[in-house]
């Protein structure tokens, strides 16, 4: 099985590294910015193309579109000449972005991905939908050979996929660097409190996250939620994320 990618970003890198590990030959590279695609083809022995319509020429059986959201359906009318799988790798765009093509589909890593961070790709949930049982086969083939959890998951899904893993990752993210930058105002190392990140990360893997919710909202201990809200009011927008999460905590409504 022969792939090209179209992308040379976060997640681009990781699906392509994942693919050369298991001996999956990585054609072609096509990105918008070519010394980035040579950059990425260098590490996975592929080759870097300038014209997108390369990878309509050369003979892979599955191009994956990794690009930002709102470029896929023009990068998809540009490979309208291809004839193996077109599928893209988003989280929030219908599979129907791709129906200008006869065989297509969603590779649809969920995970977060930094260049310079590596990761156990065999860990990542794949979640694959496709136009045809056909296609879905090969891109479940395809998937198997770099994850250990593939799922067949509709548009629809994907999409509430995508919103919870917006709640339970990016807004912690967030929220983690508010917290760093509370501590750094007061000359505290970030590092002091990753080991309560992390046991609250440990926690939700055996116990759903109402039943090992803590803090002083869940005990409604208002005297200390005061004590917050009053050390917050230099930064008016930090107080109002603490207000409305204290707020739904202590009214147990998000559950």
């Amino acid at each position: 099985m022969r792939v090209s990618i179209i992308g040379s970003g976060n997640v681009a890198t990781h699906i392509a590294k994942a693919l050369k590990n298991v001996n999956v030959q990585v054609l072609n590279i096509w990105s918008y910015n070519v010394k980035n695609a040579k950059v990425l083809a260098n590490k996975v022995d592929a080759d870097a193309v300038a014209e997108i319509s390369r990878i309509s020429i050369d003979d892979s059986d599955i191009v994956l579109i990794a690009v930002k959201d709102d470029a896929i359906a023009n990068i998809s009318l540009q490979l309208k000449d291809y004839k193996g799988i077109v599928a893209h790798t988003s989280g929030a765009v219908a599979m129907d972005s791709l129906v200008s093509h006869k065989n297509y589909g969603v590779f649809y890593p969920l995970q977060t991905f930094s260049k310079q961070k590596e990761l156990d790709f065999s860990n990542v949930p794949l979640c694959l939908e496709a136009n045809n049982e056909t296609n879905l086969n090969q891109l479940k083939t395809l998937a198997s050979l770099i994850s250990k959890s593939v799922y067949e998951v509709s548009s629809e899904q994907r999409k509430i996929l995508h919103l919870a893993a917006v709640f339970a990752c990016n807004f912690p993210n967030y929220l983690y660097g508010i917290a760093q930058q509370l501590l750094a105002r007061n000359q505290l190392d970030f590092d002091i409190i990753k080991p309560l990140i992390t046991e609250t990360a440990n926690k939700i893997q055996t116990a759903l996250p109402m039943e090992v919710q803590t803090g002083p909202a869940v005990r409604n201990d208002e005297q200390t939620l005061k004590k917050h809200e009053g050390m917050l009011q230099k930064h008016p927008e930090w107080l109002n994320i603490y207000q409305l999460l204290s707020n739904q905590i202590k009214n147990n409504r998000s559950y």
